[in-house]
């Protein structure tokens, strides 16, 4: 019986959902957590993954339909169920029609043929949509230049909209022939990037003419690669892989591009097949146009009819050369590509690897090459790439040696001397701090606070923390338990104004959110209900949040919904900051470093002695339209006591 699939919750308030594009449609196979259709809202473009493996036997929702929470969408079933798929079948005569093309391309349009060949008869790569109303993109910069060989999903260029940056992957392995938009120009979504071919169409153009002329039959069928060649300019929309699906997933104030390449049947270069193996370029030619190469037969006596047709028996020592030299280099080469292919499906054996989890490998030092994907057909997974990331720490054992090495010398920065464009997260943040500076009058207030009972309690139980909970403990848990009690208490600093109706609301929870700093810029995680959360569960959201802001996984749902924020300066050194509110919230708090000095402190029969002590300073920046200076000191000084009381025990496990 089939199971209905229905428009999922996208996020907090997401009422309703728009199907952006199908990525199926009725008849196809789908497996397990396969993306089924792209869908989006006013907050995240996002894809649906099929809860089943089946086919699909009906579409209940059109694209650019908008539906509301819950809605079926589609149905998935048994293959038997499904309406008779016949009509993808005529897809298949679709590709005989190209055969006509080459005859017709033998009179005289073998001109038109050679200005193929300087792209190497290669396959056009398009400037993806990457998101919803996204009409154009800037190339920001190529990471590939012509003659370069790349691999499959290995990245070509990045590009750059206005609301994301991303990386275009190969979506096959060979060289790339042709570069047709330069760094920073902008072109409309659609428009061909550049052409990767195999590298060798051009000598197997001249070949064509040979197998007529020289009846060796074993020459005409080692050139079958060089038929899809001719036809690939005709129409570059039905070239396989031109419209690569890719849908957008907001991270935070940054979105990241996952594209949907096919995954099983499809036989297109650098897809995988039913058995996980990646369909390498030259065994995407069909068998049905090396046919078609006999009508080329007729075309060539014709041209022996000309006084130049003695000419092109020249060319029969081109053939014949990839096949003798194979000892010397330059014939070598192409005799390398077929063992080069083999490599780059070993490479990506696992399928598709996003730009996020090759990075993350990257960062992680870990071999992709050597990963076995626990994912939908061996693909793999961020998870894959951690698991793979811990074995090997055991080598921290050589990290005393460090120590006893010198401090290197303070090395100039590369940026140094340079002027580059602001990156599109940069601009993000610059935005939404202008706008909160613009929106708030703000100013902060700072207590010192001793937290000597902390630090020692923190020193006795750290070790059996990590045992007991699976995380670390820091300071940072202390502070936030001690923060939301005192937002419950002082009700303005966890509220929100209203400009347009004049209204304050005082939330009756703590969603808080923490400043992580990460390689694209401060991001902002949230913590949600964590006024009713132990320092236990504080710390290990605390832990989970930061890490997948670090390794690019966040969602947007953990990005949102925040009431109140505290930022750790302090981790980097700093005493202590003027942090600027998270807007639409009325407070932040900072966090400085914690330093141990000498201070006045009462002994136990109430006399002033002097002792070394750890102190911080806690500042909060607020909102002095709500909130007076009055209110910030009373409710720093509720966090203040709850801090030095260090009553903290019974949670820590002690």
């Amino acid at each position: 019986m089939a199971q209905d699939i229905e428009m999922p919750a996208l996020g907090e308030s997401v009422t309703e959902g728009t199907v952006s594009r199908w990525l199926k449609k009725v008849g196809d196979q789908v497996a397990v957590d396969e993306p089924l259709l792209e869908v989006s809202t006013d907050k995240v473009d996002s894809e649906v993954p099929s809860p089943i493996a089946g086919v699909i036997t009906e579409i209940l929702v059109e694209e650019d339909e908008t539906v509301d929470v819950g809605t079926v969408v589609c149905r998935v079933g048994e293959a038997g169920e499904a309406p008779s798929a016949a009509p993808a079948a005529p897809a298949a005569p679709a590709v005989p029609a190209a055969p006509p093309a080459s005859p017709a391309a033998s009179p005289v349009p073998q001109t038109p043929a050679a200005s193929s060949a300087p792209a190497g008869g290669g396959q056009a790569v398009e400037m993806p949509a990457l998101g919803e109303s996204v009409t154009e993109g800037t190339v920001s910069r190529w990471l590939k230049k012509v003659g370069d060989k790349v691999e499959v999903d290995e990245p070509l260029l990045e590009v750059s909209t206005d609301k994301v940056d991303s990386e275009v992957p190969s979506p096959i392995a060979g060289v790339v022939t042709e570069i047709l938009v330069q760094e920073d120009e902008t072109v409309d979504v659609g428009t061909v990037l550049c052409r990767v071919g195999d590298g060798v169409a051009a000598p197997a153009e001249t070949s064509a003419p040979a197998a007529p002329e020289a009846p060796a039959a074993p020459a005409a069928p080692a050139v079958p690669a060089a038929p899809p060649a001719p036809s690939l300019p005709e129409n570059p929309a039905e070239l396989p892989g031109a419209g690569i699906p890719s849908s957008i997933k907001r991270e935070g104030d940054h979105h990241v591009v996952q594209w949907a390449y096919p995954q099983v049947h499809t036989g297109y270069p650098g897809t995988m097949t039913a058995q996980g193996q990646v369909v390498p370029p030259s065994d995407n030619a069909p068998a049905a146009p090396a046919a078609p190469a006999a009508p080329a037969a007729p075309a060539a006596p014709k041209a022996a009819e000309t006084p130049a047709a003695p000419k092109p028996p020249a060319a029969p020592p081109a053939p014949a050369a990839p096949k003798a030299p194979a000892a010397p280099t330059p014939p070598a080469a192409p005799a390398a590509k077929p063992a080069e292919k083999p490599q780059a499906a070993k490479q990506v054996s696992g399928g598709y690897v996003t730009p996020i989890v090759r990075k993350l490998a990257r960062e992680k030092g870990v071999d992709i090459s050597s990963l076995k994907g626990s994912g939908v057909g061996g693909r793999i997974r961020r998870e894959d790439v951690l698991a793979a990331a811990q074995k090997p720490q055991a080598a921290p054992a050589a990290a005393p040696e460090v120590p006893a090495a010198a401090l290197p010398p303070i090395q100039p920065a590369q940026e140094r001397g340079k002027t580059e464009k602001l990156s599109r997260m940069r601009q993000t943040i610059a935005k939404h701090m202008m706008n909160s500076l613009a929106s708030t009058a703000q100013l902060t207030t700072v207590v010192e606070v001793d937290v000597t009972r902390i630090a020692n309690l923190r020193a006795r139980a750290k070790d059996s923390f990590a045992q007991r909970e699976g995380t670390k403990l820091s300071f940072l848990p202390f502070f936030v338990k001690a923060a939301v009690e005192a937002l419950k208490a002082h009700p303005k600093i966890n509220s929100r104004v209203n400009d347009e109706t004049n209204e304050v609301t005082y939330f009756d929870h703590e969603n808080v959110g923490i400043a992580v700093d990460s390689d694209k810029g401060l991001m902002v995680p949230v913590i949600k209900n964590c006024g009713d959360l132990t320092i236990a569960a504080i710390a290990r959201k605390i832990n989970e949040l930061a890490a997948k802001v670090r390794d690019g996984s966040i969602s947007i749902d953990e990005m949102s919904g925040g009431t109140f924020s505290i930022t750790n300066t302090g981790s980097r050194g700093a005493l202590f900051d003027t942090p600027v509110i998270n807007y639409p919230e009325e407070a932040i708090l900072g966090l400085g470093t914690i330093v141990r000095r000498p201070m006045v402190v009462k002994d136990s029969e109430g006399n002033d002695t002097i002792a070394v002590r750890s102190l911080v300073y806690l500042a909060l920046s607020y909102d002095h339209r709500l909130i007076d200076g009055a209110d910030a000191a009373r409710y720093l000084t509720t966090v203040k006591k709850r801090l030095e009381e260090g009553d903290f025990s019974a949670e820590v496990g002690l």
